[in-house]
């Protein structure tokens, strides 16, 4: 692994974990005043002044772009300025306009569409997936596609709908021909999804595939090895309870282990019915 890839696979783990400044490596005394300029004291005479070719006098030193000096600088900007857009929206109308006018993610120049959201945003329970599709990117919408369809009836099998659950994906634009996006295209959408968990507010979390498990909980196990297992995200000082399970493409392709993900669903079915998560927010507080 490179240098560069390092510090690639270092920044997304910051980021993941919740980063949102960077600070230097050294204490800085912000008490001590600053030195004054050193001013020299034998400046050149006008005879000196005049031997120079003409121009050079009035020209400023040149300058190397950060860009060409460290190639990360311009990744690392939009990851910084990714998460300072991101904090600063209040509203889910906010964060929605903030992320169709975010111009620092490579993934948005490829897509038709920036895909947000779909489902109620009152509902008290969200989906979370991975990135949209053909179909998806086409619609502006998440799971319409075959995928979508599925999601529709597990949805039906526990009394859910759009109108009671909420949808989002991990990131809002379709990668090229629905390529495994790279590190610093996923850094740069993460603090846009994690605002979004935050500005809905939900009282359970359902994450749909691997995808999903690893950049909603940092965590880099298989999807097998953490369905049907309660986990927990923090959110504004909450702790809301969450279920990973198989992705309805994945399913689609393995239909044999649609039994495993009715399993993990019948789970969130209780955990409806036990805290009523289909009434109104107002109706419990």
């Amino acid at each position: 692994m490179t240098a560069t890839s390092d510090t690639l696979s270092a920044l997304a783990w910051l980021v993941e974990a919740g980063a949102d400044e960077a600070i230097g490596e050294a204490p800085v005394n912000r008490l001590v005043a600053k030195a004054p300029p050193r001013i020299d004291p034998s400046p050149k005479s006008a005879a000196q002044i005049s031997t120079l070719p003409q121009g050079e006098g009035n020209k400023r030193p040149s300058v190397t772009p950060t860009s060409v000096l460290n190639p990360l600088a311009s990744d690392n900007d939009h990851i910084g300025r990714a998460m300072e857009i991101a904090a600063g929206c209040q509203s889910l109308a906010e964060l929605k306009a903030a992320l169709k006018s975010f111009e620092g993610c490579s993934l948005k120049k490829s897509a038709i569409n920036t895909v947000f959201a779909d489902g109620n945003p009152d509902a008290r329970i969200l989906f979370i997936g991975e990135a949209p599709g053909f179909e998806e990117d086409k619609t502006g919408l998440p799971f319409v596609g075959k995928a979508g369809k599925l999601l529709d009836k597990m949805l039906t099998a526990i009394g859910l709908d759009r109108t009671t659950a909420y949808i989002i994906n991990v990131l809002p634009w379709r990668p090229p021909e629905n390529r495994n996006p790279e590190m610093t295209e996923v850094a740069k959408c993460i603090p846009f999804m994690r605002r979004h968990i935050e500005l809905h507010a939900p009282d359970l979390i359902v994450l749909l595939g691997a995808v999903a498990v690893r950049h909603v909980l940092g965590r880099s196990e298989g999807i097998m090895q953490t369905r049907g297992k309660w986990l927990e995200y923090h959110v504004a000082g909450r702790m809301i309870p969450v279920m990973p399970t198989l992705h309805p493409a994945y399913l689609l392709r393995q239909p044999a282990h649609k039994k495993l993900a009715w399993r993990d669903l019948l789970q969130v079915d209780d955990r409806i019915k036990q805290f009523h998560l289909l009434e109104p927010r107002a109706a419990n507080g």
